[in-house]
């Protein structure tokens, strides 16, 4: 199948694919006249990148990962927890930053407001 129809069934857009390939994730054979064909394998291999992708891996990441799933082996799999690992506790500690962020959010709103209250009462009396 050609890039535009592996789009279409992977719901992924051809500039995508092109990204992929670029980075790696996805491989084609080329025509004669150098137009790019996958195969359906391929469209399960795209749907597998989007999961990655979505659990918020990079796609140097994702790099990393993929021996797991061309070569499996032990190795391959025990290298592949071992980086999803360290991704999961990368994201817990962004979490915990974000929660600390949004907290200190909270508290400048809570004195905004009783600033502007104050302001309120005082343009009332």
């Amino acid at each position: 199948m050609r890039i535009g129809e592996l789009a279409s069934r992977s719901g992924v857009s051809v500039r995508s694919l092109r990204y992929y390939e670029e980075q790696g994730l996805l491989t084609s054979t080329r025509s004669a006249s150098g137009q790019r064909h996958y195969t359906d394998i391929d469209v399960e291999r795209v749907e597998f990148v989007q999961r990655l992708f979505a659990a918020g891996l990079s796609s140097r990441t994702i790099t990393e990962l993929l021996p797991c799933v061309d070569a499996p082996s032990e190795s391959n799999s025990d290298a592949a927890l071992e980086r999803m690992e360290q991704e999961h506790d990368r994201l817990t500690r962004h979490i915990a930053d974000l929660v600390r962020t949004r907290d200190a959010l909270d508290a400048l709103v809570s004195t905004a407001r009783t600033h502007r209250e104050a302001l309120r009462v005082a343009a009332v009396d």
